[in-house]
């Protein structure tokens, strides 16, 4: 999924959700002929963009076509959360069926505000076992409150990508399996020049691309709320530690100035520029695509991969990592609702669809059949994040009220910290909550 996972766009999705509350009501919209067997045409709404995305999508479409004669999928692509946000909002015929997002953060409001409809009586007619189906922590992201509202499509898998020339020039033998030894190799992979780098071993600010505080949060055990639904990143003290760490890895990195100057050199995340690609730095957090990209770049180095380190004192953890993913669900206006479950149905759980799907755009399967299926034809490299996908302790951010508006407080306090601007590490994270339960209360 070639795209930023950034918060911005997530930002723009939340405030135009928060008005669907008062004009979807997530029930079923379809009308009482709505007959999936009957001769009829549904749209559906998806985010990619790219040619062999678009093309992946396509064949899938005809694929279901095929099986299902009596209904014609319309296809429109590149639909960002927005421009969904706005057509679900404005209801009417012209709407979507079926629609996507790639915005798993956003799935709280998704369901909590009936943007989607509620799923639960087309799973239950289908007699769809969803945990013998899709992997628990895939599971956990498309519903809220008990409430699920979508389902998954494909799944994105993070790990750490590594050069291995710079590595065996180093005389590094194996890539870190802790954070104490990621940090000593990244200080041993670094290269300064003049008053710059040649190399980093890897670029730690959380504005380095895919260095976040929730992707790095996924090498601790942690949780983001407590039983009662209240923000815990000052009681529980993964928050403090994993702030702690990438606080002194900056500094003994050059500094958060000095490293932010040497970013500002990079090429574009997308691109083929990218600073793994160059050299530039010799480790890289970074989703499954990454390798694909970097193959298509040429880089002149033998490219290693490898899940992400985890916390010293949680070493039996290694191999999880941080999970994401494009998510599917209906359109409550739509009056063919029976027909767009029937599309839904085959593209998130056909073993088939879900196997040339990922194959098509080089995403993680986001099916337990799919993940192990012999029709996937990967590098075998690429083994590493189908692991990660189904690692029992791999993690994502849980669901909330108000999308990812916590994790963007979060990320916030986290651009400040690093910098040196806070000073009380634990003063910081109490305040931060009192933010994110003042900010949900407000949003229920």
């Amino acid at each position: 999924m070639l795209r930023n996972r950034r918060f911005a766009a997530s930002a723009v999705a939340v405030a135009a959700i928060s008005v669907l509350a008062t004009s979807c009501t997530g029930q079923s919209g379809a009308d009482a002929s709505d007959d999936p067997n009957a001769k009829t045409s549904i749209t559906f709404w998806h985010g990619w963009s790219a040619p062999a995305e678009v093309k992946a999508i396509q064949e899938n479409i005809d694929r279901f076509e095929k099986a299902h004669p009596n209904i014609t999928v319309n296809v429109v692509g590149n639909i960002n959360d927005d421009k969904l946000n706005q057509a679900l909002r404005a209801g009417g015929s012209k709407g979507p069926d079926v629609v996507s997002s790639f915005t798993t953060s956003n799935v709280g409001k998704f369901c909590s505000s009936g943007a989607f409809a509620d799923l639960a009586p087309f799973i239950e007619k289908s007699k769809l076992d969803l945990e013998k189906t899709f992997p628990k922590v895939l599971l956990e992201y498309t519903r809220f409150e008990g409430k699920r509202c979508a389902l998954p499509l494909l799944s994105d898998a993070y790990g750490l990508y590594y050069n291995k020339d710079a590595f065996k020039e180093a005389g590094i033998a194996s890539p870190p399996k802790t954070m104490s030894e990621l940090a000593s190799v990244a200080k041993k992979l670094t290269k300064t020049k003049g008053d710059s780098y040649e190399q980093v071993g890897l670029m730690p600010t959380y504005h380095g691309y895919e260095t976040v505080v929730d992707h790095y949060m996924s090498s601790w055990d942690h949780a983001y709320f407590d039983k009662d639904g209240k923000s815990n990143i000052a009681k529980d003290p993964a928050f403090a530690k994993m702030f702690t760490y990438q606080k002194k890895l900056v500094d003994d990195l050059g500094g958060y100035e000095k490293l932010e100057k040497f970013r500002s050199t990079f090429g574009d995340e997308w691109g083929s520029k990218h600073p793994f690609h160059t050299g530039q730095v010799a480790m890289q957090l970074d989703g499954e695509w990454r390798l694909g990209m970097a193959e298509d770049a040429k880089v002149p180095f033998e490219i290693g991969v490898a899940p992400m380190p985890v916390a010293d004192d949680e070493a039996d953890s290694y191999g999880k990592g941080f999970l994401s993913g494009t998510i599917m669900g209906i359109a409550p206006q739509s009056k063919k609702q029976n027909a767009a479950w029937e599309l839904m149905k085959y593209m998130t759980t056909d073993t088939e669809a879900v196997v040339q799907f990922a194959n098509g755009i080089r995403n993680v399967p986001s099916t337990l059949d799919a993940l192990t299926s012999p029709g996937l034809k990967f590098d075998p490299r690429f083994k590493t994040f189908l692991d990660i996908a189904q690692h029992p302790k791999s993690s994502t951010p849980p669901a909330a009220v108000n999308g990812s508006t916590y994790q963007q407080t979060l990320q916030d306090f986290g651009f400040q910290y690093e910098q040196g601007k806070v000073k009380d590490l634990q003063a910081g994270l109490e305040k931060t909550a009192q933010q994110i339960d003042r900010d949900i209360e407000q949003a229920q």
